[in-house]
């Protein structure tokens, strides 16, 4: 589980999770840099679908919301953990 503490805080240096009051040190700090992990996913969904759009074929024929769903989700993702850190920094008073 310490692994797993560390491989977040080397993927997001700046990322420093608020302690939840009510949750034991190494849960809240899993949480934490889960909701952080969701913001790069949902990031990466907006980019990945902007890269479809890109290079996908424009033509009448061939189904272009595809690109549009990776965004949607992309940018779905980013909303929903965003307002879930900021609700638990609320929460912890940070």
């Amino acid at each position: 589980m310490l692994d797993l503490v560390t491989l977040g805080a080397d993927l997001i240096p700046g990322a420093k999770p608020t302690p939840i009051p009510g949750l034991s040190g190494p849960v809240a700090t899993i949480f934490g840099y889960g909701l952080w992990l969701l913001v790069l996913a949902g990031g990466g969904g907006v980019a990945f679908g902007m890269y479809k759009l890109a290079i996908s074929d424009k033509s009448r024929n061939s189904g272009g919301s595809e690109p549009f769903k990776y965004m949607g989700a992309g940018a779905f993702v980013l909303v929903v953990s965003g307002s879930l850190i900021a609700i638990l920094n609320g929460l912890a008073g940070g």
